[in-house]
C-alpha cells in the first residue's frame, strides 16, 4: 500500500464559479427543464474531500462536472488552468473516475488484462503494459488475483480493480462515486483504506459518513445547492457538517 500523506496537503484548485446545471426531461405534458445544481461557487484544494447528501440532491452531478461527464448550463468549472467545458480531453487525463458499480468498468477477461487495457493508447510493448499492471495491482495488495476473471472477485476486490485501472494512468485527482455502497464491512474497510492512503487528491461522494468523517473537507449538498461546508466559519469542521446532516436526515 502507498503511505498516507502527512500534514494538510493542498492541490491545484478545482474551481466552480456560478455553476448551474439544467436537465431536460420528457413528461406527460411534454418537455420540461429541471435544475439539478444551483449557484455553485466553491474552490476545492484539500487532499481529501467528502461530498454528502440525500439521494437526488445533486452530489454525483457535482463531481461529474470535474472531468466533463456533465457540463454546466451556465458558469465555469476549471481544474488547474483548464476550463473543463473547453478542454475536457486534457482534464480527463488528470482526473480518474470510479463508479459505484465496478462491474461497469470491467472490460477484459482477466484482472491484469483489465488494468493493462487502460494503457491501450500508450505506445508500450505488451509485456511492459502487463508489468505495469502487475505493479499497480501489487501496490493495492491484489496482485495474487492477476490471472483471475474479474467477475469472480468480491465487491471490494472489484472496487480495488477499478481503482487500479484508474491509478495506472497516474491521475492528479481521483473521484469515487459511492465506492462502498454495495460492500460488506470487511470490503468497505479495504476500499476506504486504499482511498485514504492515496497521494492524489481524493474526492468521494458517499452515504458512508464514517468514511469521510476525518477528511480534510466535507460538503453537504441538498436540493441542488451547497448547504453545508466544513470550511465555513462556525461549521465545526467536517464532523460538525456531518452532525448537522445526521440531525436533518437521521443518519441516512
Amino acid at each position: 500500500m502507498q503511505s498516507r500523506p502527512t500534514g494538510h496537503t493542498t492541490h491545484q484548485p478545482i474551481r466552480f464559479t456560478d455553476v448551474n446545471v439544467d436537465v431536460t426531461q420528457s413528461g406527460p405534458t411534454g418537455m420540461t427543464t429541471r435544475r439539478i445544481l444551483s449557484n455553485i461557487s466553491t474552490v476545492l484544494t484539500e487532499h481529501r474531500v467528502g461530498i454528502i447528501g440525500a439521494n437526488g440532491s445533486g452530489k454525483s452531478s457535482l463531481v461529474r462536472l470535474i472531468n466533463g461527464l456533465n457540463l454546466p448550463s451556465s458558469g465555469t468549472v476549471t481544474v488547474g488552468d483548464w476550463d473543463v467545458s473547453r478542454h475536457a480531453k486534457n482534464v480527463r487525463q488528470r482526473v480518474g473516475f470510479i463508479f459505484s458499480d465496478a462491474d461497469n468498468q470491467i472490460l477484459m477477461p482477466t484482472v491484469v488484462e483489465d488494468v493493462a487495457f487502460s494503457l491501450r493508447r500508450h505506445k508500450l510493448p505488451r509485456e511492459q503494459r502487463r508489468q505495469r499492471a502487475l505493479d499497480q495491482l501489487d501496490a493495492l495488495g491484489i496482485s495474487h488475483l492477476a490471472d483471475n476473471s474479474p467477475h469472480t472477485l468480491s465487491g471490494g476486490e472489484k472496487q480495488l480493480l477499478a481503482l487500479a485501472s484508474v491509478l495506472i494512468l497516474k491521475p492528479d485527482i481521483v473521484i469515487a462515486d459511492e465506492p462502498t455502497t454495495l460492500l460488506d464491512l470487511q470490503n468497505r474497510r479495504r476500499v476506504a483504506r486504499a482511498l485514504t492512503e492515496l497521494p492524489q487528491q481524493v474526492i468521494v461522494v458517499t452515504h458512508d459518513l464514517d468514511l469521510v468523517r476525518d477528511f480534510d473537507r466535507v460538503l453537504w449538498i441538498d436540493d441542488s445547492r451547497i448547504v453545508g461546508d466544513s470550511n465555513a466559519q462556525g461549521s465545526g469542521g467536517p464532523r460538525g457538517v456531518i452532525k448537522r446532516y445526521e440531525e436533518a436526515y437521521g443518519g441516512v
